[in-house]
């Protein structure tokens, strides 16, 4: 298994990426992780997320609950990865978005290994074939009087709303392997 670094600034070269990124945060969830005060990777599962371009540079935002142990660690590490999860790997969304990181080593029940980040202090999972490293340079929260009713309403009826993190990419991994099967794949556009 061969792993590509990518040019953070042209990632979207390669749109595939984007659309398995999309894919997998829309439908199960994907890991992102972060170093807890031990120093032991901790993944949780974001389902709400958007990647683009901000301030002049790529940018991955994720939301996190104040409620949510991953919350304390982003606050200080500054730092995460994004680890998009392969097809036949789905239990580790399920797993990492039910299980707190504060009563259980995600990782070693999972026989996941940590993934040296080139950039940032926080490593990424190895068994994921997409590795976004980010570093963060803004976060703010959700202000409730701002947010449409209905929104508040089904998401945040307890009133645990998010904090969203803007994460500058720094680095993108890929496996080649992996890369190269995802880009023979063609999706029909739908013609009505």
């Amino acid at each position: 298994m061969t792993r590509l670094n990518l040019d953070p600034k042209r990632w979207l070269d390669h749109p595939a990426l984007a659309r398995e990124t999309y894919i997998r945060m829309a439908n199960e969830g994907i890991l992102m992780a972060v170093l807890n005060e031990a120093g032991a990777l901790n993944p949780m599962t974001v389902g709400w997320g958007v990647f683009g371009w901000i301030w002049a540079k790529p940018i991955f935002t994720v939301l996190v609950r104040p409620s949510r142990y991953t919350y304390g660690c982003l606050k200080a590490a500054g730092d995460f990865t994004v680890n998009v999860q392969p097809e036949d790997r789905k239990d580790l969304a399920n797993f990492c978005g039910t299980v707190s990181g504060r009563d259980h080593d995600k990782m070693a029940e999972l026989k996941l290994t940590p993934l040296p980040s080139r950039r940032i202090t926080t490593p990424g999972i190895v068994e994921c074939p997409i590795v976004f490293e980010c570093r963060v340079v803004h976060h703010n929260d959700i202000l409730p009087p701002e947010l449409a009713p209905e929104i508040t309403k089904q998401f945040y009826p307890e009133g645990d709303f998010h904090r969203i993190y803007f994460g500058e990419i720094l680095s993108v991994s890929v496996v080649k392997e992996f890369l190269e099967a995802i880009e023979q794949c063609t999706v029909p556009l739908d013609s009505k």
